[in-house]
């Protein structure tokens, strides 16, 4: 069939399956024979002989035993004269099953679902799966699984992929190919889950054939000495110089007149059958982002905020708009054999309008060439005005190992889940990448992060295991590229965390944004390291500036809020956290942050109270069982203080368990001895937290204790 025909039936016969499914029955034969044309193209699915209701509707009146039985019983809505046993089709390409018994076939099978041909239960999935083999029957003139006996296509629908559509109807877009094997797969879960889903991918495909066949239409009439194919290059050149046609037909000169200074690169969807490929596609949105944000004039959102829109279907103008962006960056990734395809489209917010589109197909060898070739375009689309310097910020690379660079983006995957037994495995894929190519700076900086994340208070290793590992990766990374602002930034949190050099941490935080000036974490730690020395003013602003370049990082949003709590501005500090819960109700970190609050107002209800939601939400983060504790014991609860104290000893046989938070609850006690010999521990084993004894409220009773002074010069020298 011609292509657009096909799309047009297909379109219907989902349709008319949308409203089948909505009605709670599934068809569970859909072939070409049970589809009508009529002569007025008005397709009409007919024949639900063999259709199950799935879901049972009880009427007025009716009992709750006989809506039991209705539950219970798979009602088959026999309209047909089919007797309960079908003798074997006479044509075995298109052979017959039974009618359905138990443990017996339903449906005809070279059109079945994998889990019809087990003899399993079906859903709406399934038609869906029955549908696609329509399509690709209508437009190659072969069914894809085949064979000469109904043995034969049992075994291929179960064990064999089709061939591709490309091999037999050359004019089929990619898109269709991509979402025609989305619709094939043999496992129902990875299949399309709803077919109203389906229909929505294969009516844009449509609507773009339509548009395309339109346009060559117009430009027939407007210019007959063009062919299509010259039509369709002349319509790329006028889409990529800024011109847009209406549906139409008329085209209008709407030229890009202001240059965009803000963008969002929203993560990439894997489209792969594969979804251990995830990595991939992540990898080339973050590797995009890290390109456009070595340009200067450009705001280039980072990559924690934007993943916070990972696996969710939204809108890209409102995405936009929430971003406060003037433009949105989407894409899809799709592996095919040893093939790359990478469909990007880029929104202007404020016209709602596609500025570019474009479809690559690479080798997955040419992965350089292909981020290179994406960042280059976005960059003239968004017109900006670049130097040679510029240019070759894009085009850097930092490895020629194309499996090198594979298993970097694999540990930048794993690295992002922040748990610490992802993060390990993102250690050991760093680790992989730097033996394959030993001058891998970016691999480096990568360690020195993932080693950073373990050492901290939610990591589980010992600082004097994990951040002497961040130093020497961090250091491995500088030495081979300077200009890493992210190796900047790991050092200075290792200066500040495990040296208590601050000093040196103001030093490499300043470097890091002079680097890296959209980098978030470079100005969030330059906050910390202000926070630590006093400066709360200037903390503020760099917090802030923080959370405008990451405005729906929580993390960030509640660094501000620990800046108040510093400066004893408490009521501040309970807004900002409330501001947090509002973007998210369960995250833990915030009920930490208003439990400590709480305490120096002295509301050790409330205290208490934050203190389990945050373990509830954690499911045990030691930090929260140390700050539990104490506001146990300052409420005058000392048996539940001492309980407290009990679970992280019981803890710290598993896992690290810092010294510091058992000074924590011993403080809370009243039990001053106890509480220095635990901070004299804490700073043997240099726990983070003692970088904020200076300025921590709950540290103010013991500070004119000659064993405080003693412990501020131990660290200082």
């Amino acid at each position: 069939m011609e292509l657009r025909e096909a799309l047009d039936i297909a379109t219907q016969i989902a349709s008319a399956l949308e409203a089948a499914h909505e009605a709670g029955i599934t068809h569970r034969d859909i072939k070409p024979e049970n589809v009508m044309i009529r002569p007025d193209g008005y397709v009409k699915v007919l024949d639900f002989g063999l259709a199950k209701l799935t879901e049972r509707r009880g009427g007025e009146g009716e009992t709750e035993g006989q809506r039991e039985r209705g539950r219970e019983e798979e009602t088959l809505i026999l309209l047909t004269d089919r007797t309960s046993s079908i003798p074997p089709s006479p044509n075995p390409a298109v052979p017959q099953s039974p009618l359905s018994t138990p443990g017996m076939l339903i449906g005809t099978v070279t059109y079945m679902s994998p889990e019809q041909a087990r003899g399993l239960a079906v859903d709406a999935r399934s038609d869906i799966f029955s549908l696609g083999v329509v399509l690709y029957e209508m437009l190659t003139g072969r069914v894809p699984f085949d064979g000469a006996t109904t043995t034969d296509v049992l075994a291929a629908i179960l064990h064999v992929e089709p061939q591709p559509l490309s091999r037999y109807c050359r004019q089929a877009p990619s898109e269709l190919e991509i979402n025609l094997a989305k619709a094939l797969r043999k496992d129902h879960e990875a299949r399309y889950q709803t077919v109203k889903s389906f229909l929505s991918d294969l009516r844009h495909i449509k609507s773009r054939l339509d548009f395309d066949a339109e346009f060559a239409r117009f430009g027939h009439d407007a210019t007959p000495r063009k062919s299509g194919e010259e039509i369709s290059e002349a319509l790329t050149v006028e889409l990529r110089t800024g011109e847009v046609l209406s549906p139409s037909g008329r085209l209008h000169q709407k030229r890009i007149s202001h240059q965009i200074e803000s963008l969002a690169v929203l993560p990439m969807e894997n489209a792969s059958a594969d979804a251990g490929m995830e990595y991939l596609s992540d990898g080339i949105t973050e590797s995009i982002i890290n390109s456009l944000s070595q340009l200067p004039g450009l705001r280039v959102v980072p990559r924690s905020t934007v993943f916070g829109y990972k696996g969710r279907k939204s809108d890209p103008q409102k995405t936009g708009e929430e971003l406060a962006v003037h433009a949105v960056l989407t894409g899809r990734v799709i592996q095919l054999g040893d093939s790359l395809i990478v469909k990007t489209e880029l929104i202007d917010v404020a016209r709602a309008s596609q500025l570019w589109g474009e479809e690559y197909r690479r080798k997955l060898t040419d992965i350089f060439a292909l981020q290179d070739e994406i960042a280059e375009e976005i960059s003239q689309k968004l017109r900006l005005q670049l130097s040679g310097e510029d240019r070759e910020r894009l085009r850097k690379r930092y490895t020629d190992n194309t499996e090198a660079y594979h298993l970097y983006l694999k540990g930048r995957y794993y690295v992002g889940k922040r748990t610490p037994e992802w993060i390990r495995k993102g250690v050991e894929h760093f680790q992989q990448a730097i033996d394959l190519d030993p001058n891998y700076a970016l691999a480096y900086s990568g360690l020195a992060e993932a080693y950073g994340f373990l050492a901290s208070s939610t990591g589980g290793q010992p600082p004097h295991d994990a951040y002497p590992l961040a130093k020497a990766a961090a250091l491995k990374a500088l030495e081979l590229d300077d200009t890493l602002g992210e190796a900047h930034c790991s050092l200075g949190f290792f200066r500040m965390f495990y040296d208590w050099d601050f000093p040196a941490a103001e030093t490499e935080f300043k470097r890091a944004i002079e680097l890296s000036p959209n980098f978030a974490n470079a100005y969030d730690g330059y906050g910390f390291y202000l926070k630590a020395v006093g400066q709360y003013e200037a903390a503020e602003q760099a917090c802030k500036r923080a959370q405008e370049l990451e405005p729906l990082s929580l993390f960030m949003t509640l660094s501000l809020g620990w800046v108040y709590y510093f400066a004893r501005r408490y009521d501040e500090a309970l807004a900002q956290s409330r501001k947090v819960l509002e973007m998210d109700p369960n995250f833990g970190f915030a009920y930490w942050h208003r439990g400590v609050v709480f305490i120096q107002q002295q509301n050790f209800t409330e205290a208490i109270n934050a203190f389990r939601k945050a373990l509830n939400l954690s499911g045990g983060i030691p930090t929260f069982i140390a700050y539990l504790g104490h506001a146990s014991a300052r409420a005058g609860k000392h048996r539940e203080a001492r309980q407290m104290l009990a679970q992280l000893e019981s803890l710290s046989k598993r896992q690290y368990v810092s010294a510091y938070f058992f000074a924590m609850i011993h403080l809370g006690l009243g039990d001053l001895d106890q509480t220095f010999e635990w901070l004299e521990k804490a700073y043997e084993e240099r726990s983070g937290f003692l970088a904020f004894v200076r300025v921590e409220p709950m540290l103010d009773r013991v500070k004119a204790d000659a064993r405080f002074a003693e412990l501020l010069e131990q660290m200082e020298s």
